[in-house]
């Protein structure tokens, strides 16, 4: 069995993926089954690799410890990091690492975002599944998950569910 790479996100019902500060805090459901499984202990054991940009990581870093650890890490930055044994910084074309990782045993790959990244992957064709998380939020601006100026992507939708107010729709490539 092939590694997949997998778009896993949350965004607002209004297609925002943060606030334009960075912020998440409205990431919550509507309290109507708070002890609902959204899925993500399932998602999460089914990688052992995570991409993810630099905001991103500085953003989880802010957060307190790494979340990620016992999996392989890449932070797409262009700039020099701190040293951090769980990840690789890297600004390696994304089609050349995917290449390589998936020429590799393993389990699937994760890209967490943010907008930059999802659009790097998604225009290399990269994503082989896509899994939205739609919160029960309409924003009305912030950080779009995805640029304007890609290529039309044919997707099927493989499965859809409702936890606590949030709808997951889970797309494979066409």
């Amino acid at each position: 069995m092939s590694r997949k790479v997998v778009l896993y996100i949350a965004t607002s019902i209004d297609g925002y993926i943060a606030r334009n500060n960075g912020e998440v805090d409205w990431l919550e459901g509507d309290d109507s089954d708070p002890s609902a499984d959204g899925g993500y202990e399932a998602f999460y054991n089914t990688i052992d690799t995570v991409i993810m940009g630099n905001t991103t990581y500085k953003q989880i870093m802010g957060w307190g410890e790494y979340p990620y650890k016992g999996t392989k890490g890449y932070v797409y930055t262009k700039s020099k990091q701190d040293l951090n044994e769980d990840v690789i910084f890297t600004s390696q074309d994304p089609t050349n690492l995917i290449k390589a990782l998936k020429e590799k045993e393993g389990k699937d790959i994760w890209v967490i975002g943010g907008t930059e990244i999802v659009d790097l992957f998604v225009k290399a064709d990269l994503i082989d599944e896509y899994i939205i998380t739609i919160a029960p939020v309409i924003l009305g601006e912030g950080i779009s998950l995805f640029k304007g100026d890609k290529s039309e992507i044919r997707l099927v939708l493989k499965e859809m569910r409702a936890f606590n107010g949030f709808t997951q729709n889970h797309y494979v490539r066409k």
